[in-house]
């Protein structure tokens, strides 16, 4: 079976437009997080999920075969997207089209920023990316995979 291909810069940059809400509480954070809880343990997938909004963890969860590691990498994908305003993969994604790499361009500290996929903007209408979710623990594709089909599922709603 062939693997399935990498989105392109427009599938991931219509996912941006298109995942957008119309406000963003402390309770939406819990039932998104509680959501990927459970896609993740149907797939038993090893990972932990974060939610952030305003420089706040909103809600954080560790699932069995995540480790101390995974927390780093959520920490380090996050920031991307505050600092990018984008999706962590696409971020990545972007400096990839150029011929480049995030670690090699984008002269910022590689234990302090990680263009890897897997951390999704938080966008609210009206107002902007207020936060990220992200998840890590499996490879980067389908970390960043896992997050939209929860932020697909919950604003469909």
């Amino acid at each position: 079976m062939t693997p399935e291909p990498p989105p392109s810069l427009e599938e991931l940059e219509a996912q941006e437009r298109r995942l957008v809400f119309r406000t963003f509480t402390h309770e939406d954070a819990w039932a998104l997080g509680s959501l990927l809880v459970e896609l993740a343990r149907e797939r038993e997938a090893p990972v932990a999920i974060d939610i952030h909004r305003a420089g706040q963890q909103l809600f954080h969860a560790a699932l069995p075969g995540s480790t101390p590691d995974n927390d780093a990498w959520i920490t380090r994908k996050r920031r991307v997207v505050e600092r990018y305003g984008s999706a962590s993969y696409l971020v990545g994604a972007r400096f990839r089209a150029k011929g480049t790499t995030f670690e090699e361009s984008s002269r910022l500290d590689p234990d302090t920023y990680a263009a890897h996929g897997g951390s999704f903007p938080v966008t609210v209408e009206g107002a902007g990316v207020i936060g990220a979710v992200t998840v890590s623990g499996l490879p980067q594709l389908q970390d960043h995979r896992l997050v939209v089909e929860a932020l697909e599922r919950f604003l469909r709603g």
